[in-house]
């Protein structure tokens, strides 16, 4: 195949590439070889025809065509090297170089340099002297790239205290750019943390002899990631890095994977074991740099002597020593079986890392611990995760060398699994351990701070299984608890916990607190006063470990409300019934003027929470929006639709008829709700009076506003929302019938429920509007105008018409 390239001109070369990249028999780094080779052959072949016989100039691969490791639409990155005595023979030539490589449609990075121009480059822009570093003969005059080669690897190495923390910086500043490839749902393989970028700067310092990455996995990492890119730019046709969600399943398919989360994991898998790595790189290069500047000094002190390394004792068999957690000299990992988690606990509780030979050391002579575990191993544990920001670095130095797995086998099922919610903002492993790190902030309010913790660990380690994952982590939280050594009482609390740490949030967010069944159901399920104490403690490190979208001070404040309720009842008093608050005088104030108007009325009042701290501003929770309106039909999605049109999302709405005094005509309806602005300013409120007042008289076309702004923001190519589903939830209230609607978020998804709802003529009571990311799920009190419940076959008619017009 190489010949018949280099004989037929471009068009043989395109010809054999493709067939080469059509070879289904062989992929990854055999393909990304050949194609290295075909393309050498081709380019030799043309470099030979421009320049017969040339002497003081060549042609050089750097970067990855240096390597050797080019994907299907990878840059071909060159240099045209020369000795300078000839400068048009080399224009010429560059040109018939260049050119050709230009017609077949090739991305070319391309530099025409003397040798010392090149150095004198490298020197000046740390990018290009990474690129040489990598330098590969082609063509031409061999000794003139071996020469550049020898000369810019003296070069690095020399310059190596001064380059390295350059390039440390460059691959920071990156990260903040990017992020980190081993969360991403859609990564840039080439550029996030852990991805080929930071890969290659791992070779380069490795390059300048001052420091060497742990190389155990690393090459395998790196061709994993490779392979996903040459799958993509295979799938894509394009020169692409960026694992976009619409093209994971196909990629998946192409590297015969299961599916697009089976195709993530191993992309977060290569990436932990590469950002990993480059942890423990550059904490060595820096120990390196700060031992030589400080060498020649404390020599100078000590007449030349040299000076042992000083060794703080920690724990048994764990000292600190050069800013890192070693092992004692006296430490016996064979026989000490709790010394990995003693020294993990040291560690965090030090905010020091965990020395990778140590970790390796502990790992080799590791064994797993007897069930149940010794109390001081179940204490180390807590320890360690009641250390807070510190905990992840050292829960990562374990895991990065399967300790995690030897004491917890059930975590291999969460291990780097990818949460399609773009709520969350880690995988789930790595969500259990930010919330226990959140939870260790919490420990001075509950009265069993270790049962916090390890509910904290285990409370989503059922997403491992198929089913609920709250359900599947009840059985694996039993389990575990008993292993670790808590007794049975405490085992049924940290079940309990794990089975309904989405309770309180839920329940808050999407049920009637004033309804006696709503407390009463949170009650039963708790169980006790301390095991709602800290569920309420969980929930709050739950919602802030997933991300900024899940918690607010609106959610806290409705938690809070919902605990209080429950602890009452838990305490022996019954919650009242949910009997009509007498209307305040501005509800009467408002009626009034609503009658003798005949049109809306409404006033918008911000709601706070009191301030931490004296000093602190109040928090803002949200808009108190009281309206008043003669009793009609169409009020709900009149009101809902325009709160949308001015970009008003609802919290929570109650509606209800308000009883006038003796002797006024008429009935009003009174609606409380509660709102925020979308982007932080309020509309003035006789905007929202007139426009409510063209609503309700159908001169204001809302289908139509809404409409026009989803089409000036069209959804993703390729991300297609599950469709709607509405439920009725059994027995939720007494007093009322409950529909749940889950659907895709969206402008005037309200205003659309409240219109389909109007038409199946039931009188809505109350709404509740909880929204997570791309997901809203609408909760509605229904009754029939008679104010009871429906009958049962009346409310899953009804649910059914919600569905279907949602569906349309």
């Amino acid at each position: 195949m190489h010949g018949q390239a280099k004989d037929s001109g471009p068009g043989g070369y395109a010809a054999a590439r493709l067939r080469l990249l059509n070879e289904k028999a062989r992929s990854g780094p055999p393909r990304r070889s050949a194609l290295a080779g075909l393309t050498d052959e081709w380019l030799a072949g043309l470099f030979a025809a421009g320049a017969p016989g040339a002497r003081g100039v060549s042609l050089v691969a750097v970067g990855g065509y240096g390597r050797a490791e080019l994907s299907p639409r990878s840059d071909l990155d060159l240099l045209l090297l020369h000795d300078g005595s000839a400068p048009e023979t080399v224009s010429a030539l560059a040109d018939r170089l260049w050119y050709p490589v230009w017609d077949l449609g090739l991305a070319l990075d391309h530099s025409v340099r003397t040798p010392a121009e090149a150095r004198k480059t490298a020197g000046e822009d740390l990018k290009v002297q990474l690129g040489l570093l990598d330098a590969r003969h082609i063509a031409g005059d061999l000794g003139l790239t071996t020469a550049l080669r020898t000369t810019v690897l003296a070069d690095w190495r020399n310059q190596a205290p001064k380059r390295l923390p350059a390039l440390r910086e460059l691959c920071e500043e990156r990260a903040a750019r990017h992020g980190e490839l081993q969360y991403l749902l859609e990564p840039d393989l080439k550029e996030a943390r852990g991805g080929l970028r930071d890969a290659t700067a791992l070779r380069a310092v490795a390059a300048s002899w001052l420091a060497d990455a742990p190389r155990e996995g690393l090459a395998e990492a790196r061709g994993r990631l490779l392979d996903v890119r040459d799958a993509l730019h295979l799938t894509t046709g394009r020169a692409t890095d960026r694992l976009a969600l619409q093209e994971q399943d196909q990629v998946a398919a192409e590297l015969g994977l299961l599916d697009a989360d089976a195709l993530l994991r191993q992309v977060y898998e290569a990436a932990r074991t590469i950002a990993y790595a480059g942890d423990v790189t550059w904490r060595e290069v820096g120990r390196v740099l700060r031992s030589r500047s400080v060498r020649p000094r404390l020599r100078a002190m000590m007449g030349g002597g040299k000076s042992a390394p000083e060794r703080s004792p920690l724990a048994e068999g764990v000292v600190e020593q050069d800013g890192e957690v070693v092992l004692a000299r006296a430490a016996r990992p064979d026989r000490d079986l709790v010394l990995p988690l003693r020294a993990a606990a040291a560690a965090a509780q030090a905010g020091l890392p965990l020395n990778l030979h140590a970790v390796r050391r502990m790992a080799a002579a590791a064994r797993a611990l007897p069930s149940p575990w010794p109390a001081e191993a179940r204490q180390q544990l807590l320890t360690l995760l009641g250390s807070g920001r510190p905990t992840v670095d050292v829960w990562e130095a374990l895991e990065a060398e399967g300790l995690i797995s030897l004491l917890l086998p059930d975590w291999d099922r969460v291990r780097c699994r990818p949460q399609r919610n773009a709520v969350h903002l880690w995988t789930v492993d790595r969500h259990l351990i930010e919330t226990a790190v959140r939870a260790s902030a919490f420990t001075r309010r509950v009265s069993r701070p270790d049962l916090l913790l390890i509910a904290a660990l285990l409370h989503d380690i059922g997403k491992g299984w198929p089913g609920d994952h709250s359900v599947a982590g009840e059985v694996i939280a039993r389990d575990v608890a008993a292993r670790i050594g808590f007794d049975a009482d405490d085992v049924t609390v940290i079940a309990t916990l794990v089975r309904h740490h989405l309770l309180l949030v839920e329940t808050a967010t999407r049920r009637d607190l004033d309804d006696p069944a709503t407390v009463r159901s949170v009650a039963e399920a708790v169980g006790s006063p301390g095991t709602l104490e800290l569920l309420h403690a969980l929930t709050e490190a739950d919602a802030l470990a997933t991300g900024p979208a899940a918690w607010s001070s609106w959610r806290a404040s409705l938690v809070a409300d919902l605990v209080k309720r429950v602890a009452a009842v838990l305490a022996g008093q019954a919650p009242p019934d949910p009997e009509e608050a007498a209307p305040t005088a501005q509800h009467e104030r408002l009626a009034l003027e609503a009658v003798a108007t005949g049109a809306p009325v409404l006033s918008l009042r911000a709601q706070t929470e009191p301030p931490a701290e004296p000093s602190d501003d109040p928090e803002p929770l949200g808009v108190e929006l009281l309206i008043a309106v003669p009793d009609q039909a169409g009020v709900l999605p009149a009101v809902a639709g325009v709160l949308a049109v001015h970009r008003l999302t609802v919290r929570t709405a109650e509606l209800r008829s308000l009883d006038l005094p003796d002797g006024v005509d008429g009935s009003v309806l009174l609606l409380d709700w509660r709102v925020a602005a979308e982007y932080g300013s309020l509309p003035q409120a006789a905007r929202l009076r007139a426009d409510l007042v063209r609503a309700l008289d159908g001169s204001l076309d809302i289908s139509g506003r809404l409409a026009e702004r989803d089409a000036a923001y069209p959804r993703r190519r390729g991300v297609v929302a599950p469709p709607p589903r509405v439920t009725v939830a059994p027995a939720a209230s007494r007093h009322a019938t409950v529909i749940e609607v889950r659907a895709q978020d969206a402008p005037g998804l309200l205003f659309r429920i409240g219109r389909a709802l109007e038409d199946t003529a039931v009188r809505v009571r109350s709404a509740h509007v909880s929204t997570l990311g791309a997901n809203a799920v609408d909760v509605f009190y229904v009754t029939q105008e008679q104010g009871v419940p429906l009958p049962g076959e009346e409310a899953v008619a009804v649910a059914r018409k919600l569905e279907e017009a949602l569906r349309v």
